[in-house]
């Protein structure tokens, strides 16, 4: 008896339409993209119209007739809405990206002229608005904003990530009321936090100005962020993950531990950063219950502490150069902060993923 072997097919001539390049759609597409910016330009040197003006009430307008044009000739009806969606999705993103790059690069030029050694090192203790730059820095408002933010932490990711679990895992009657609170929580302004721990336990004489009632203000700020994300990325592991281990004989608390906690974890990574990135720049709360200390503190629990957003705060509402120095060396410090920990995160949870890639692959 012969085994059949069954040839394959040769690839029709018109599988990969996409791939055949039509050099009048190519100069149409370099037409459609090259004259509104080019009239545009001409058009603002001529009459010496300014940027913005020039963008939004010629470039636009031109750009959005020839993307209809384009998308008539090459699709008819169909690609009119293509065009559409395809140069508002483009100029907007651009815009976007603009916009953000504009802000990094005012922050980093900015501050780059504060950045010394005892800038990151010093504390603000004899230092006024006039003092040169070569004294004092922000080494007390790190301490205090990884002091503050860390306990935050400490007590918002449990908390937000043991109510992601109960409204996923379990049919408990009062998941709607949870949600409907986290939600209504997503939308409280951070100063309505700082003014209420400020008005129900330092005006009150409970405790003077401390760290931990920064935190605590911070905490309602925090954990909507935390618990969503993580709730969402409970739900996006494919429940066959949990049937097949439940069907292995594994009980349900071992079902999740072992396989959908694994599963969600850079969800949950990206929960816990998006956290952090949420309350590290709160200035409003902290100003309420933290003040701002000019000495450095290590006890969260009692006395004033600075942090890096009462430190900014501060030196930006006076008009001397130094203090404005101060401000964007504050600002570049803090966005330096924060991409270390998402850096830190990103390559721990990354390295993880590719050994185990590398250890099934073998």
């Amino acid at each position: 008896m012969t085994n059949y072997v069954p040839e394959a097919l040769p690839r029709p001539a018109n599988a990969a339409p996409w791939a055949k390049v039509d050099p009048k759609n190519t100069l149409r597409i370099a037409l459609a993209s090259i004259l509104p910016a080019a009239t545009a330009g001409l058009l603002a040197i001529a009459f010496g119209w300014q940027f913005e003006f020039t963008l939004l009430a010629v470039f636009l307008p031109l750009q959005l007739v020839a993307g209809l044009w384009l998308g008539t000739v090459t699709a008819g009806k169909r690609g009119r809405g293509d065009a559409l969606l395809v140069i508002f999705t483009v100029f907007f993103s651009a815009l976007v990206l603009v916009l953000l790059m504009s802000v990094l690069w005012s922050v980093v030029s900015n501050g780059a002229a504060a950045m010394s050694w005892q800038f990151f090192t010093q504390n603000n203790v004899y230092v006024s608005a006039n003092t040169s730059l070569e004294y004092g820095g922000v080494g007390h408002s790190i301490l205090g904003t990884v002091l503050i933010v860390g306990l935050a932490t400490v007590v918002t990711v449990p908390l937000g990530i043991l109510i992601a679990v109960y409204l996923t895992e379990t049919r408990g009657k009062t998941r709607g009321l949870i949600r409907t609170l986290i939600q209504a929580m997503s939308g409280l302004p951070s100063v309505v936090s700082g003014l209420f721990v400020y008005a129900a336990f330092i005006v009150t004489g409970i405790t003077q100005y401390a760290g931990w009632a920064g935190s605590l203000a911070l905490l309602p700020l925090m954990l909507p962020t935390v618990s969503r994300i993580a709730e969402e990325s409970l739900r996006l592991v494919p429940a066959d993950l949990r049937s097949a281990a439940v069907g292995l004989g594994a009980p349900n608390y071992r079902a999740f531990l072992q396989v959908v906690m694994p599963a969600a974890k850079s969800g949950l990574v990206t929960a816990i950063l998006l956290g952090i990135a949420r309350i590290i720049g709160e200035t409003a709360p902290l100003v309420l219950t933290t003040f701002a200390a000019a000495t450095t503190s290590v006890n969260i629990f009692n006395g004033p502490m600075s942090t890096l957003p009462t430190y900014l705060y501060g030196f930006i509402s006076d008009p001397s150069i130094q203090s404005a120095q101060r401000a964007w060396g504050a600002a570049l410090v803090m966005l330096i902060l924060v991409g270390v920990l998402f850096t830190a995160a990103r390559v721990m949870t990354r390295s993880r993923v590719g050994k185990k890639t590398k250890k099934n692959g073998k």
